[in-house]
């Protein structure tokens, strides 16, 4: 994902010179090629990350385009203040750009776990939030914010995950689910980077599967229409509360649908201090097992 996310935004700064990046001393072996092509448009900000949202807003404030480039807990829990108050109460073109959410750095700690990222962010005002699942959703989304005005946020994995759809779809609109396969068993809808694993588990049981690399706005109607006749929606996020799986809830509670939802996702308290993102990914149920425990009810 941070590959096909620089090399996307390599060649929209070509195209626009209104164009920033600024990092929080991470990205080395990513972000190069932009600062060499573009040595004036870069700033390493330093571990300082407070520091890097308030320039950031002051140079869009200027009228630059700014992609803010970190570890995913330290732009939002860190700087949520300067977040909220800087950047998305002024409608500023700064985009977060969040690297390892969930567990992708498991062994890190839970000082650099991002499980509450997306519920935060997306109860501010103004911002965009995009999770894609491969590194064709991050070229498709990291285009889509180089071209849309206001805050934006982008959850990126850690790099490893692997390529589910074979190009960018010509169809993929912002908001919208993807459908990626259609089964008689459960409906699935994940995000982000558990879109491999969640293809795996329709795959064997069968299922519909869409995936949702727009969480705000997201419009789960397409998701919604598909579950009426299963009765069942079985959410999958690499997240604990207020993702992908609140969206839909809420959307249940304001308009009935007769539809269970089943969430799969990681619980509000740390099971273990640190591990592989797979093994305390396991520990949650967020894995293949908890998928067809949850669209099975065994």
């Amino acid at each position: 994902m941070r590959a096909a996310f620089a090399s996307t935004l390599f060649a929209a700064a070509e195209r626009d010179p209104r164009i920033w990046l600024l990092t929080g001393d991470v990205g080395y072996s990513v972000l190069e090629p932009f600062q060499m092509k573009f040595p004036d448009r870069f700033v390493n900000a330093g571990v300082a990350e407070q520091n890097m949202l308030g320039v950031a807003a002051g140079l869009a404030l200027a009228g630059r385009k700014v992609f803010v480039y970190s570890l995913a807990n330290f732009p939002t829990l860190r700087c949520l203040e300067q977040l909220r108050n800087d950047v998305a109460y002024h409608r500023l073109d700064v985009t977060i750009v969040a690297v390892g959410g969930g567990l992708s750095y498991g062994g890190h700690g839970y000082s650099h776990h991002a499980v509450e990222d997306i519920g935060i962010v997306r109860l501010l005002p103004n911002i965009s939030v995009f999770a894609p699942g491969d590194e064709y959703e991050t070229a498709w989304a990291t285009a889509e914010l180089a071209k849309r005005s206001g805050p934006g946020y982008l959850r990126l994995g850690r790099g490893d995950e692997p390529a589910v759809h074979g190009g960018i779809g010509p169809n993929w609109q912002v908001g919208q689910p993807i459908l990626l396969r259609s089964g008689p068993g459960a409906v699935l809808a994940c995000t982000g980077a558990t879109l491999a694993l969640s293809l795996r588990a329709a795959e064997q049981l069968d299922a519909t599967l869409f995936s949702v690399p727009t969480l705000e706005p997201l419009d789960p109607t397409a998701i919604l229409d598909a579950a009426r006749s299963a009765g069942r929606i079985v959410s999958i996020e690499d997240h604990a509360g207020g993702g992908l799986g609140t969206i839909i809830a809420e959307t249940l509670a304001l308009v009935p649908h007769g539809i269970e939802l089943r969430p799969v996702r990681f619980g509000r308290e740390p099971v273990e201090v640190a591990g592989s993102p797979a093994y305390l990914s396991g520990l949650h149920g967020v894995n293949l097992e908890g998928i067809v425990r949850a669209a099975t009810g065994r």
